[in-house]
């Protein structure tokens, strides 16, 4: 899944050592009494701690990950990367990953009633998934412009905000919207994504 992936790029990355646990979605597992006893979201991923403290969500799973091994940023060195990282990070989620999200949550015959993550049924909105493809669409085009001016998506550092792209850019095959032939810079980029170690966590 694409957010647990997210953890996986951000760990390696900072070369940590995580035992990994696989939460099986597709059986319902994030949805058992003993998941939903660690982390009531019901959402993966969560990192649990020496001490039993859950940690859920992709941003607090990097503040974490960025105290405990900061020699490895990626939440941005100076005061002003550390804005650019928030700034874009953010503006990848709402417009990458919240479209994509749409789209195949509000479709996908298999998701019926569960239109968004966790243990709360909600009904699909065809709507919605149309819409969705649509800001895909603004999501790539932004992108696109962003990476002809920069090397990476925050600027000339590599941050979270690649890592969420690069989810974001592969997510968005999963409902059939491919980069665009014409955004050349945003090509590059992923292909250089693809080149990192961290690209098949």
């Amino acid at each position: 899944a694409p957010s647990p992936r997210r953890a996986r790029m951000l760990i390696h990355e900072k070369q940590v050592e995580v035992e990994l646990v696989e939460i099986d979605l597709a059986s319902g597992a994030h949805l058992s009494a003993d998941y939903l006893a660690k982390v009531p979201t019901g959402t993966v991923p969560a990192l649990e701690l020496d001490s039993g403290e859950v940690i859920t969500e992709n941003l607090g799973i990097a503040a974490y990950l960025e105290a405990v091994a900061p020699d490895v940023p990626l939440l941005g060195a100076t005061a002003f990367e550390k804005a650019r990282a928030a700034e874009w990070n953010a503006r990848v989620e709402y417009l990458g990953l919240l479209s994509i999200q749409d789209a195949l949550r509000n479709k996908a015959k298999g998701l019926k009633g569960r239109a968004f993550p966790g243990p709360k049924r909600y009904d699909q909105i065809p709507a919605l998934a149309e819409r969705g493809r649509r800001r895909i669409g603004e999501f790539m085009e932004v992108l696109n412009t962003q990476l002809s001016g920069n090397r990476y998506v925050a600027g000339d550092f590599y941050s979270i905000a690649d890592i969420t792209a690069t989810v974001a850019v592969d997510f968005a095959a999963w409902v059939h919207v491919p980069i665009p032939e014409e955004a050349t810079a945003l090509t590059e980029w992923h292909d250089r994504m693809k080149k990192r170690g961290n690209y098949g966590a």
